[in-house]
C-alpha cells in the first residue's frame, strides 16, 4: 500500500474521531450546561433550550461543510483538513468559558462550522488517494472513526465531568495537536492536482454552480435527500436521549450521571462499529442502494421500539447497541456512495453540499423536537413522530444511480 494513502488515511481518521468528539463533549454535558446556565429544571425546558444549541450547531454544521467543500476543491484536500480542526477544536474549547447561554449558542455554532467543513475534505482525501479495489473499506475505517471519537468524548466526561461540564469542553482543545502531523507530513492527492491543473483558476461560484449541471443534478438531488431523511429521523431521538435517560434514572449526583450518560452512549456506539464493520461488506456485495435502504429500514425500527412509554433505564441500555448499528452506522453508506456521484474536479463540493445541505434543513429539527416534547407530552412520542421521515429516505434512494464496482470519475 503506498504510503501516501496511509498517511491519508490516518489523517482522515484522526480528523473525524476528533470531530465526533468535540461534536459529542456537548451532547454529554448538555443537561448540565443548559441547567448551570439557563437555570431550567423540566425535561421540557432543557430539551428546548438544548434544541437552540444543537439547532444552531447543526446550523454551522452545514453551512461550514458546503464552503469548507468548495474550499477543499480549490485550495486542497490535507490544507482544508488542518484549517476545519483547528476551527473545531478551538471554539468547542472556548465554549468551557462561556459565561452565558447565548454565548455558548455562539461557541458551538463557531465549532460546527469546524465540524461540518472537516468531513468534505478528509473523505475526499482518502477517496482520492486509495485503490480502487480497497477504497470503499479505507472509507468505512475512516466513518468508524466516529465512534471511536464519541469512546474518547466519553471517557472525557467519565473522568472530568464530575468536576464540572466547563473542563469536559475545555479538553475539546486536544485535536488542535493532529494538525501538525497533518500540516507536515500528508501530501495532497495526484488525482486533485490533475485535476486542478485541468479546470484552471475556476472561481469558487463556477465550482459550486458544477455540482448543478445538467449532467449532475439528479445527483445532487439524490444525495441531499437521502442525508437528509437519516439526519432529520437520527438526529431527534440522539438529541434528546441524554434528556430521557436523566429522566428515566432520577436524582443523580454529577458522577453518577456522567457515568450513565457516557455508558448509554457508549452501548450505542459499540453498536455503530458493527454496523461501519458490516458495511465494509456488504456495500459492496449489495450495492450501495440496497445498504442503504436497508439501514434505514433498521433506523426507524429500532427507534419506534426503543422510544416507548414504559420503557427503563435498563430496557433502553439493552436496546442501544441495536440502535447505535443502524442510526449511527447507517452514516457509513454515504462515506461508500456520495464520492462516487461526483468527479474529482467537484467532489468535496458535490459530497460536501449533500452531507452539508441536510445539516442546514435539518437544524430546525431539535428546535421542533423540543416543541413536541411538549405537544406529545413525552420523549418517546417525539423521537418516533420525527423518526417517520426516515421513509422519505427509503424512497429517494432508488431515484440514484447504482455505483457499486465503478471507479471514481476524473
Amino acid at each position: 500500500m503506498p504510503k501516501a494513502a496511509k498517511l491519508a488515511l490516518l489523517s482522515g481518521f484522526l480528523g473525524w474521531m476528533f470531530d465526533s468528539m468535540d461534536l459529542n463533549l456537548f451532547t454529554l454535558v448538555l443537561v448540565p450546561s443548559i441547567k448551570a446556565l439557563t437555570g431550567a429544571a423540566t425535561p421540557a425546558a432543557i430539551a428546548s433550550y438544548g434544541g437552540i444549541v444543537v439547532g444552531l450547531k447543526i446550523f454551522g454544521w452545514g453551512l461550514g461543510g458546503v464552503l469548507f467543500g468548495v474550499a477543499a476543491d480549490r485550495i486542497g484536500r490535507s490544507r482544508t483538513l488542518v484549517i476545519t480542526i483547528l476551527i473545531y477544536a478551538v471554539f468547542t474549547a472556548l465554549g468551557g468559558l462561556a459565561q452565558s447561554f447565548w454565548q455558548l449558542v455562539l461557541l458551538q455554532t463557531l465549532a460546527g462550522i469546524g465540524i461540518g467543513g472537516e468531513w468534505a475534505a478528509g473523505a475526499a482525501l482518502i477517496a482520492e488517494t486509495w485503490p480502487e479495489r480497497t477504497r470503499v473499506r479505507a472509507m468505512q475505517v475512516m466513518q468508524m472513526a466516529y465512534a471511536f471519537g464519541f469512546f474518547l468524548a466519553a471517557g472525557v466526561n467519565i473522568f472530568l465531568g464530575p468536576i464540572g461540564w466547563r473542563y469536559v469542553l475545555a479538553a475539546g482543545i486536544v485535536p488542535a495537536v493532529a494538525t501538525l502531523f497533518i500540516r507536515s507530513f500528508v501530501p495532497e492527492p495526484e488525482r486533485w492536482k490533475a485535476a486542478r491543473a485541468a479546470s484552471g483558476n475556476q472561481s469558487a461560484g463556477a465550482t459550486f454552480a458544477a455540482i448543478f449541471a445538467p449532467d449532475i443534478r439528479r445527483n445532487t438531488i439524490v444525495g441531499v435527500t437521502i442525508a437528509l431523511a437519516m439526519m432529520v429521523g437520527s438526529w431527534a431521538a440522539m438529541t434528546l436521549l441524554p434528556s430521557w435517560i436523566v429522566q428515566l434514572s432520577g436524582p443523580m449526583n454529577p458522577a453518577q450521571a456522567a457515568w450513565t450518560i457516557s455508558w448509554s452512549f457508549m452501548l450505542m456506539n459499540f453498536g455503530a462499529v458493527a454496523g461501519y464493520l458490516t458495511l465494509i461488506f456488504v456495500a459492496d456485495i449489495l450495492g450501495r442502494r440496497l445498504s442503504y435502504f436497508i439501514f434505514c429500514v433498521g433506523s426507524l425500527a429500532s427507534i419506534l421500539y426503543t422510544f416507548q412509554p414504559g420503557t427503563t433505564l435498563a430496557q433502553l441500555q439493552t436496546m442501544l447497541p441495536v440502535l447505535g448499528y443502524f442510526i449511527i452506522g447507517g452514516f457509513g453508506t454515504f462515506a461508500a456512495y456520495l464520492p462516487e456521484l461526483f468527479p474529482t474536479r467537484i467532489r468535496a463540493t458535490g459530497q460536501g453540499f449533500c452531507y452539508n445541505m441536510s445539516r442546514l434543513l435539518t437544524a430546525p429539527g431539535p428546535l421542533i423536537v423540543g416543541a413536541l416534547v411538549g405537544t406529545f407530552g413525552s420523549i418517546p412520542h417525539a423521537s418516533s413522530a420525527v423518526a417517520m421521515f426516515l421513509v422519505v429516505g427509503m424512497v429517494a434512494i432508488w431515484f440514484g444511480p447504482e455505483t457499486a464496482g465503478t471507479q471514481l470519475r476524473d
